[in-house]
């Protein structure tokens, strides 16, 4: 996909004076596909809007004029419209649940009808009776089986619901500690977050539990996440969901996220280690907060020179510690008496633990004296030289020394 830019694009010094024009982006295959589908289906729509107010016209239902008929059977069809637009945001697995539990209603409303011939009930009761039955079977079967259609395993079927298998990684469940943290919302903000986000209900309840706690800490640590889910909610590229669903016989929250992503397919979004740990030995997959930050945390190789400034002494001996702007933290050999300073270090090592990365370091306090305390001149051949003192000139070193 082509992307224009309103920015002067780069051209090289020597390039011609003619430039060819800039040939327009060519709308991507999905927007044109998605162009035809919606002329598509508004011709549908009207012709179905025609032949509903046609039909009401000339049929005149419930004893109606030709102008009232007509009006009802427009009315019925913007009634279907509507309802065909909210079934298309339903999921694949939620339709067959509501046709299966609907058919099912239907056969349990025939057979009750057969229990009211064999009786003595009026015939006009009766009817009405069998038609309560049947409303009532069918309402209850399509919502019950729209519910629990979710449940569906379509993995089942092999290849037959292949389009559906695209879906399975779209569902995400948030975790307390996720939202809490708040990077969530910025990595959703930046599109590296869609599909739909399920807030578990116990969620809710244990971050209300924080955000009305005691602890002006935990106070405002539980507002802060009822404020990142606000903006997660506002988002319009997420479609965000509560689950009812709860575990009684479950008292840790942690096992009911894991069982609630079991029973959605979905992923758990966490930047909690331990829940991390759980729930990839259980199968189900991870996405830690933590883990993409420490990919995106800047590449750093031995041998590289980095400007640090040294707040405190370090574990071993002559050692100084400093962090990053990101909170890695970077161990300095030889650095001790140089806390509270701003000093060019040469990079040895890069360690990744569970942690996050260590950056490992050499400080030469031989150039100490030369580049912070005295002023130089440069000298010829790439050397420096004391304005006072009788030192003998030493190679300039590029920033530092591996």
């Amino acid at each position: 996909m082509q992307r224009t830019s309103n920015a002067p694009s780069r051209v090289p010094a020597s390039a011609p004076p003619e430039i060819p024009p800039v040939k327009p982006a060519s709308l991507p295959k999905a927007n044109i596909d998605g162009v035809g589908t919606f002329w598509d289906m508004l011709a549908f729509r009207l012709i179905f809007v025609i032949f509903c107010t046609g039909a009401g016209f000339h049929f005149k239902p419930f004893g109606l004029n030709g102008l009232y008929g007509a009006i009802a059977g427009f009315v019925f069809s913007l009634s279907v419209i509507l309802f065909e637009l909210r079934l298309r945001k339903a999921s694949l697995r939620r339709l067959i649940g509501a046709a299966v539990g609907s058919i099912l209603g239907i056969l349990g409303a025939y057979l009750i009808s057969l229990i009211f011939t064999h009786t003595t009930i009026p015939v006009s009761t009766r009817s009405f009776f069998s038609l309560g039955v049947f409303l009532v079977m069918t309402y209850i079967g399509l919502v019950l089986g729209a519910n629990k259609g979710d449940m569906l395993n379509l993995q089942a079927f092999g290849g037959v619901f292949g389009s559906e298998r695209s879906l399975r990684h779209s569902v995400k469940l948030l975790d307390t500690s996720v939202i809490i943290d708040g990077r969530v919302a910025d990595i959703a903000d930046a599109l590296f977050l869609d599909g739909t986000i399920i807030i578990p209900q116990f969620v809710l309840r244990e971050l209300q539990l924080v955000a009305d706690s005691a602890d002006p800490l935990k106070r405002q640590r539980g507002r802060r996440g009822l404020e990142v889910l606000q903006r997660i909610q506002k988002m319009t590229h997420l479609d965000v969901q509560i689950a009812e669903d709860d575990f009684a016989n479950i008292a840790d929250v942690d096992m009911k996220l894991i069982e609630l992503a079991k029973r959605y397919d979905a992923k758990v979004v966490t930047n909690d280690f331990n829940l991390n740990k759980v729930a990839t030995l259980q199968g189900i997959e991870i996405m830690n907060v933590n883990l993409l930050a420490n990919a995106l945390k800047p590449v750093v190789l031995p041998g590289e020179t980095m400007r640090v400034f040294i707040l405190r002494e370090g574990k071993e001996y002559n050692q100084g510690v400093a962090y990053l702007d990101d909170g890695t933290m970077v161990v300095v050999d030889g650095a001790r008496k140089m806390i509270n300073k701003t000093i060019d270090i040469s990079v040895t090592s890069v360690h990744q633990t569970t942690a996050g990365k260590m950056i490992f370091g050499r400080f030469d306090d031989r150039g100490e004296q030369g580049p912070r305390s005295v002023p130089v001149t440069e000298a010829p051949h790439g050397t420096r030289t004391a304005e006072t003192g009788g030192e003998r000139p030493r190679p300039l070193y590029p920033e530092g020394r591996s």
